[in-house]
């Protein structure tokens, strides 16, 4: 018990000592995280009003593909990647194996499906309801969407922090398109399991405490939008 308390008392003494390894590693995963969440959101959102908004066959088959996909297993988008990057696949001459943009995209993958499935649950709640009445009140087509969206923002901001979430968690795809390079393409999620493994564990659980405060701080921020949402 004592050493355990004792790993976290070093690991508390390496956050607050803002410990250089530490943060170039936190400041790399945030990185990383946050750029693959901004692709998916500018990709996913627009994608998710569509399937929200139709009713074609199509519209529905991809709506059964994008729920599959959102239980997504890393380590499959982590493989299907590698496959897709190494040297003799089809995009191998690109050279982005093990490296930052391999992990960017690795993420984008995983994290897209969450935005444009809930974002598409939200508006298809709104619609209906939402569109009618707008359109009543003399909306044309375009400003009638526009209000649907606006009414399903908060389920948006909702789905950017759940797949912000899933981004910064995650291990598997990024370990293996990555490679876990310290200095260039270990985050800390990757960190942890390295530094578990060589029982250098206040480092981990510093890297774990700094996860934690970092879902603190945007589930922080999305309670408060939420609030504004509904006092708005």
């Amino acid at each position: 018990m004592h050493e355990i308390w004792r790993g976290f008392v070093d690991a508390l003494i390496l956050v607050v000592s803002l410990d250089p390894r530490m943060m170039e590693i936190i400041m790399l995963s945030l990185a990383v995280s946050g750029t693959a969440v901004a692709l998916a959101t500018l990709m996913g959102v627009p994608f998710g009003a569509y399937l929200g908004f139709s009713d074609s066959r199509l519209a529905q088959w991809i709506t059964r593909i994008i729920y599959t996909l959102m239980g997504l297993p890393p380590v499959v988008a982590g493989l299907v990647i590698y496959m897709l990057l190494r040297s003799k696949g089809p995009f191998g001459v690109l050279d982005l194996l093990f490296t930052p943009t391999a992990m960017i995209i690795a993420q984008t993958v995983l994290v897209f499906p969450i935005v444009s499935g809930i974002s598409m649950v939200g508006i298809r709640e709104k619609d209906r309801e939402i569109r009618d009445t707008a359109i009543t009140l003399g909306a044309s087509g375009c400003q009638a969407v526009l209000a649907v969206i606006k009414e399903a923002r908060f389920t948006i901001l909702g789905a950017v922090v759940a797949g912000f979430g899933r981004a910064v968690a995650e291990v598997g795809a990024v370990m293996m398109v990555g490679g876990n390079i310290e200095g260039y393409t270990r985050v800390m999620t990757t960190a942890i399991v390295l530094e578990t493994r060589k029982g250098n564990f206040e480092f981990a659980i510093g890297l774990g405490l700094v996860l934690l405060i970092i879902a603190f701080m945007v589930n922080s921020v999305f309670y408060h939008l939420q609030n504004g949402v509904k006092r708005y």
